[in-house]
């Protein structure tokens, strides 16, 4: 099939790489704009604009595709090119703009999603953080038949992929990412065949994917250590001790039962294995971690460097309303 493809970050970039192995013919990308990156803050272009400039795949980069968003120009000069280029359908994979219905028209097969999630549970920005944080014992892909709403279009395929218990938003999102691209060829292939069949997501199990925020990632030590341990895996987590906010790479549930009458946040022990914390419930083995512009080390090389004596007291975040 002539394909236009909207994406932006690695996941992305793996379904492009997927789609042009399995030989369908990819006439336009769209992407986000360069974004600065990097310790210099150079301009840098996406993984799916430099996998398509490295293909000689033409790139497009409105910064809008809404005509009567914040500009107008750039979403109509897009909108008349899309009209132009002859193609058989769109396929999206986290392009982060939003595809208003003049868009979602004009590509005879429609807009496919390609979405990292079970559908309905997930919709949204951040489903790969979120089922872990939760606590899923699965995730996976949904190719979705776009439409106006968030997530909200009918299903035409989806595949499962089990969390594994130490799993992280990276490794998932790597995993998942090698599936996405799989099951967006699976489903061309159906539809050129004719046996694609639409499914309205059902109206139970809705969930939503709130963006990722610096505070996702804040411990708050009077949660379960099972929670914070999960939050440890989906996020970038940090916990503050004497004003300097650490990152905590690692982290393990170490069961303490009733004997921990301590505050939440208090140091039990620290030494070689790592530095065990009191949770609301249980305890969490905090062994690697960083401090601000430091290396990440293991417990008994940061230790070295900045000790952590037991009964010293991490940083209570403000409870949240």
């Amino acid at each position: 099939m002539k394909i236009v493809f909207a994406g932006t970050p690695e996941f992305a970039r793996a379904a492009l790489e997927a789609l042009c192995a399995a030989g369908h013919e990819v006439v336009l990308v769209l992407t986000q704009p360069d974004r600065p990156a990097g310790r210099g803050m150079q301009l840098q272009a996406s993984p799916v604009k430099q996998y398509a400039l490295a293909r000689g795949i033409g790139v497009i980069q409105p910064r809008s595709l809404r005509a009567d968003g914040r500009y107008p120009d750039e979403a109509q000069a897009a909108q008349r090119l899309l009209a132009d280029t002859p193609h058989d359908v769109m396929v999206v994979a986290a392009y982060g703009l939003i595809l208003p219905q003049a868009v979602l028209d004009i590509a005879p097969r429609g807009c496919l999603n390609i979405h990292a999630s079970l559908l309905p549970r997930w919709r949204g920005a951040a489903p790969i953080h979120r089922a872990i944080a939760a606590g899923d014992a699965e995730t996976g892909i949904t190719i979705m038949q776009m439409d106006a709403g968030l997530d909200t279009g009918a299903m035409l395929l989806t595949r499962v992929l089990p969390i594994a218990p130490d799993d992280t938003s990276a490794s998932l999102h790597d995993r998942l990412a090698v599936l996405g691209g799989r099951a967006i060829v699976e489903t061309l292939t159906a539809a050129a065949a004719g046996t694609l069949v639409a499914c309205p997501q059902p109206a139970d199990g809705v969930t939503y994917a709130a963006k990722v925020s610096r505070e996702d990632g804040v411990l708050d030590w009077r949660a379960p250590a099972a929670d914070l341990e999960r939050r440890v895996r989906a996020f970038e987590a940090s916990a503050g001790l004497r004003g300097t906010p650490l990152k905590i790479h690692h982290a393990a549930v170490r069961p303490v039962g009733s004997a921990a009458t301590v505050a939440p946040g208090t140091v039990l022990a620290s030494g070689r294995e790592g530095i065990l914390v009191a949770c609301g419930a249980d305890a969490l083995l905090l062994d690697i971690l960083q401090k601000p512009g430091g290396k990440r080390l293991a417990a008994r090389d940061f230790l070295a460097g900045f000790a952590v004596p037991a009964g010293e007291q991490f940083e209570l975040p403000v409870a949240r309303s």
